[in-house]
């Protein structure tokens, strides 16, 4: 089964500054399985983690408004609850807990390891389905490392797995997220007719500016949910942006490094404040800009390392911090 959405064609769509307040969406996995740190956050931080939020007038945006809402600028910055891969972990711990306290969030399910040791079975996840604040989303069917394979198993992946979500819950989740936060323009565009909204993993937050289908998430684990970070990664604001280039995020040899290029829109305040930093060589370094009627590039010191490049840029406006972050592939 194949779903065909409009895409919109954002890229062609006439934009303006919003002035949106923003969607910041933070990204978990595991909960209290300790040997897996990079993955794994502590239920007892976790719990500092909403603590923090609610303390912080923030609320947490249900999936489905967030869906349907996503073209109006928020006037109060939200906070999007996302958890990917369904680990049994999750259910065990987390969703007690989600569940008593009636906190939304998306689940991205990858259809192939469900019922594995380790993972979710689909009773659990009907359980959550049914509930009225719980959203199944799309994570692939076999959460591989899809930008490696060719183009026909990353379609005959998304497809299997749309067969057996309809098999299972009757229709196929709107909302993907790409296994690893990694995609290329192919998969991005076909994600982009199929599905409402796609995420990946680079740090940032959403404005109505954003492309739908390539929207940051903050991922959350023990080293990086530490909660002096945690209180910093909430304040921050979206750094809007008109068009960010190279579109196509997979590099090889013949494009590493990329020729880098942000258009912010005229109306921007105090984007001379722009600082970024970047990973070429696998070295984080402050980056080498330069700034020109509202056009930003950045002359890299040298290509990036596989397997990830990455790029986050900030600035200073009149005390609001604001974020943006790209992440490239590396062949």
């Amino acid at each position: 089964m194949i779903l065909t959405f409009n895409s919109n064609a954002q890229e062609n769509n006439v934009k303006s500054f919003s002035n949106d307040e923003g969607v910041l969406s933070i990204m978990y996995h595991r909960f209290n399985e300790f040997k897996y740190p990079s993955t794994n956050i502590s239920m007892d931080i976790f719990k500092k983690h909403v603590d923090l939020i609610l303390d912080a007038n923030l609320t947490f945006y249900h999936p489905k408004d967030f869906e349907n809402e996503f073209d109006i600028p928020k006037k109060e910055k939200k906070i999007l609850l996302t958890v990917d891969d369904a680990f049994q972990s999750f259910y065990d711990n987390a969703w007690p807990y989600l569940e008593k306290n009636q906190i939304p969030f998306v689940l991205f399910v990858s259809t192939e390891p469900v019922g594995n040791k380790g993972y979710m079975n689909w009773e659990q996840i009907k359980e959550i389905e049914r509930s009225e604040f719980g959203v199944i989303g799309h994570h692939s069917h076999s959460h591989d490392y899809l930008i490696d394979k060719s183009e026909e198993v990353f379609l005959d992946d998304i497809k299997s797995s749309n067969r057996i979500f309809k098999e299972k819950l009757g229709y196929v989740p709107t909302l993907f997220s790409y296994p690893f936060g990694e995609y290329s323009g192919f998969m991005r565009d076909y994600i982009s007719r199929n599905f409402k909204i796609a995420f990946g993993q680079h740090s940032g937050i959403i404005d109505v500016n954003k492309n739908k289908f390539e929207l940051p998430r903050f991922p959350i684990n023990e080293k990086y949910g530490e909660i002096k970070r945690f209180k910093s990664i909430i304040s921050y604001y979206p750094l809007e942006y008109k068009n960010l280039e190279p579109k196509e995020k997979k590099l090889s040899k013949e494009n590493n490094p990329p020729k880098f290029k942000v258009r912010f829109f005229d109306d921007q305040k105090n984007i001379k404040n722009i600082n970024c930093y970047s990973n070429e060589g696998d070295k984080w370094m402050k980056s080498k800009i330069k700034l020109v009627e509202k056009e930003l590039t950045i002359e890299f010191r040298e290509p990036f390392l596989p397997r990830r490049g990455r790029i986050n840029c900030s600035v200073n406006d009149n005390g609001k911090w604001r974020w943006f972050g790209t992440q490239f592939i590396i062949r």
